[in-house]
């Protein structure tokens, strides 16, 4: 997703920005919204909520634009915004996920046909829980190297740290989701 001129210019209605404001924004955005829609798109795995994402980050950033002290590190501004973004996307689906669970076991349900669904569907809930359970350093590594497959060069300089700091943060996280994880591929080896 690239964001064209006619979208930077739906914004300016929000919050008006002076004219040279708002030609860097412009600028900054078409910059940074590929990388901001892939990260979102990451977390998702949706391309519908990951633009919802990308677009609701981007309406974040025109709104703060101004207030922005340090304009050069906007683009790590906005991958942070639209991961954080697509985590409470995440979050507020499995609140709704268990609600709607809870509703399907109640007695008289389907509960065998729908057994395996809420098995894969806990599965998936656990390795995302685990991942968003990191710091938020070392979840955006994760998602940024893991997930979205960038090299470790590019994240560096995308969030402004030496190569051996992503390194390290990746190791670390890999690490903490391993033992987070650990005992659910005991469980299911026992089953």
């Amino acid at each position: 997703m690239v964001l064209d001129g006619t979208m930077a210019a739906g914004w300016a209605g929000t919050m008006s920005l002076d004219p040279a404001l708002e030609r860097e924004f412009a600028e900054r955005v078409s910059d940074s919204s590929t990388l901001a829609f892939r990260v979102a798109l990451s977390v998702l795995r949706r391309r519908e909520d990951a633009e919802d994402v990308a677009q609701d980050a981007f309406l974040r950033a025109h709104r703060s634009f101004a207030a922005i002290r340090d304009r050069d590190r906007f683009r790590a501004w906005l991958v942070r915004t639209a991961f954080r973004l697509a985590l409470d996307r995440i979050r507020g689906e499995k609140r709704r996920a268990r609600r709607e669970d809870a509703v399907a076991m109640a007695p008289g349900s389907h509960a065998d046909s729908a057994e395996a669904h809420a098995v894969r569907r806990e599965l998936r809930a656990h390795v995302a829980e685990a991942v968003a359970a990191l710091p938020e350093s070392l979840r955006l590594v994760t998602v940024l190297v893991a997930i979205e497959e960038q090299d470790l060069a590019s994240v560096a300089r995308l969030l402004e740290l030496p190569e051996g700091t992503v390194k390290s943060r990746l190791h670390r996280a890999r690490k903490e989701l391993a033992e987070r994880l650990r005992w659910l591929a005991n469980d299911t080896a026992t089953h």
